[in-house]
């Protein structure tokens, strides 16, 4: 009856706490976890990828595009000759050339603001023709 009485008297395991085995594992656990947190962080370096395999057309433009290449600065010397030309030669000719052509010269083919009336006896100017008069027939009602 001793032994019963005993057993039903001590009071429940949560009350107790954990055994040293358990507090040893749990102690494991947490280590290992916080081992491999720590290892789940990259470093600098990381991540080490294997280098890009470029083709023909990509090589080619990354060898290019190399600060300090002779073939950079010979492109970037014939661009802003080009762009410098085209600016400030060729833009301001073309307006000027088209200024010129429709608004000062007076010259057949040219954008006229409004045709002139012709009538029946007047000379076109660009063929020289005359215009004949107007036939109107008699047995008009």
């Amino acid at each position: 009856m001793s032994e019963g009485s005993e057993v039903a008297r001590r009071p429940p395991r949560a009350v107790l706490g954990y055994t040293p085995d358990e507090k040893l594992r749990l102690q494991q656990l947490r280590e290992l976890r916080r081992r491999w947190l720590k290892d789940q962080e990259l470093s600098p370096r990381e991540p080490v990828l294997p280098p890009p395999k470029l083709g023909p057309v990509e090589s080619f433009w990354e060898r290019f595009l190399q600060p300090g290449g002779l073939w950079r600065k010979q492109v970037f010397k014939a661009y802003s000759a080009g762009s410098f030309i085209f600016l400030r030669l060729l833009v301001p000719a073309w307006i000027i050339h088209y200024y010129v052509k429709y608004h000062l010269l007076m010259q057949p083919y040219g954008i006229v603001e409004k045709k002139p009336r012709l009538f029946p006896g007047d000379t076109i100017l660009e063929t020289g023709e005359v215009i004949p008069p107007l036939e109107i027939p008699s047995n008009h009602h």
